[in-house]
């Protein structure tokens, strides 16, 4: 069989797309296949392998622009070559960094505008964020909001400087890392709040109703558990089965570097986390399918993360979170490959202990007790306003009783009061004035409250009748019978 030297170099998209770790890594050669196998099989399914494939998501929140950052770095020659001659051990000091400063101009233009781009989205989701809450009339302090952001630095918002790319590196390789442990914390809190609410289901059905639901529980768990043997992950049995069932080839010419190659779907000579999970799809078909009630996905997919991590615990020697040719070859040579122990699946591994369960449940009793009181003091809130509303809608009906009377008044023609006037001033003359008779003229004139002088005659209005012709009525008693 015809071997060529493999030489060293460093795939660094993929790494960062898997755990931001840039490591040296061999570029595979393809051997001869074995005489025995099916060429044509092969060559098709090498075909397939080598064409490029979509970039896996990182799940990052920074995702698009951790792979736009890696699309202008590859695109200079220098960094690229300092990649391939740089160690693992280097990298994370952030040696490689440093590199940047010798990158060219366009590529270094290209970094300012990315960066400058992802502060301003940044910018926008704190606005968005701040629009949600509430807060619009309040003043946004951005620079210390962007500090959060620990993969670029915010201080400089305008240039990507060595320290953006070592804040990138290391923030994206922490990320990444404790990715996989809050995915299983968050599958732990699933599993126990769908317990809990089991049980607070079961409190509400009588004695017959749960001794239903309880024997109709236990019937799907012995139905789940009943299942065809599953293979141990990455061992010989697993791999020849996906050997022959996948890939199609007779079980007897199994031949563990042609299996990583055809597998090696993006040919970068490496096993990546979704290259390995693509792997145990056969194994986890024996525990869970969709149609069936007892089989819950959220839980396959928990099951197909812990067969990974646990390949990668046993295969990756240098914890790259990547699997290499020469790692693979190496496994494959181990009694536990060769040998392995039975494989224990979820339904024989409770993802959470009694403590557990126990400090959860106190946990949702607090929230729901929290949750109740912010409910009462809502409601008296609510009772306070009403109560404000009931006399607002009181004194406008009040207001506007006021207002109609007021029009009222304005509209009807009601007599004004008599004049009221001062000193010697006398009330305009009413009614119809008759003349005295002759001789009665001077009697008049010459009674005693009756005189008047040229300033009690200069007070009579003009537009009055004489008042030297007294009324009837006015005459003293004893002469208005008088003709």
């Amino acid at each position: 069989m015809k071997t060529k030297e493999f030489s060293k170099q460093m795939s660094w998209r993929q790494i960062f797309h898997t755990s931001c770790v840039v490591l040296l890594v061999q570029l595979l050669c393809l051997e001869a296949v074995p005489i025995s196998l099916d060429k044509t099989k092969v060559n098709q399914l090498e075909d397939k392998a080598s064409e490029p494939s979509p970039s896996v998501d990182t799940g990052l929140h920074y995702d698009r622009y951790l792979r736009e950052v890696i699309d202008f770095l590859e695109k200079d020659q220098h960094f690229r070559e300092k990649l391939h001659n740089t160690d693992m051990e280097d990298i994370k000091m952030g040696k490689l960094a440093k590199e940047l400063d010798f990158v060219g101009h366009h590529v270094r233009t290209l970094l300012d505008e990315l960066k400058r781009q992802e502060v301003s989205r940044l910018r926008t989701l704190i606005k968005a964020k701040q629009d949600i809450e509430g807060g619009n009339d309040m003043a946004v302090d951005h620079q210390a909001l962007l500090k959060q952001f620990e993969y670029l630095n915010h201080m400089n918002p305008h240039t990507f400087e060595v320290e953006d790319l070592d804040r990138l590196i290391k923030s994206a390789t922490n990320d990444l890392e404790n990715y996989d442990k809050e995915r299983h914390e968050e599958f732990k809190k699933y599993e126990m709040t769908k317990d809990h609410e089991r049980r607070e289901h079961l409190k509400t059905l009588d004695d017959g109703g749960r001794k239903r639901e309880e024997e109709h529980y236990k019937e799907m768990k012995k139905k789940h558990a009943d299942h065809p043997k599953v293979n141990h992950p990455g061992s010989q049995n697993q791999f020849k089965e996906v050997w022959e069932e996948a890939d199609g080839l007779d079980p007897e010419d199994f031949d563990p570097k042609t299996f990583f190659k055809l597998h090696d779907s993006n040919g970068d000579g490496f096993f990546d986390e979704q290259e390995l999970e693509a792997l145990f799809t056969k194994e986890l078909e024996k525990i869970y399918d969709p149609t069936n009630e007892e089989d819950d996905m959220v839980e396959m997919e928990e099951e197909r993360l812990r067969m990974s991590e646990h390949v990668m615990n046993e295969v990756d020697t240098n914890k790259d979170r990547l699997v290499s040719l020469e790692e693979f070859l190496i496994a494959t040579k181990k009694k536990e490959f060769l040998e392995p122990d039975s494989w224990e699946t979820l339904e024989q591994n409770q993802a959470y202990t009694d403590e557990e369960m126990r400090e959860f449940e106190e946990h949702l009793t607090q929230q729901e007790e929290d949750l109740k009181q912010k409910a009462s003091d809502l409601q008296k809130q609510r009772d306070e306003l009403e109560r404000q509303q009931e006399q607002l809608n009181s004194q406008k009906v009040e207001l506007q009783q006021a207002v109609e009377h007021m029009e009222q008044m304005k509209t009807q023609k009601v007599e004004p009061p008599p004049e009221v006037h001062e000193g010697n001033a006398i009330p305009e003359p009413r009614g119809e004035y008759h003349p005295l008779p002759p001789g009665h003229q001077d009697m008049f004139q010459n009674h005693p409250g009756m005189k008047q002088d040229n300033h009690f005659q200069n007070q009579i209005p003009h537009n009055t009748q004489d008042l030297s012709q007294p009324r009837l009525q006015d005459l003293p008693p004893g002469h208005q019978a008088v003709p």
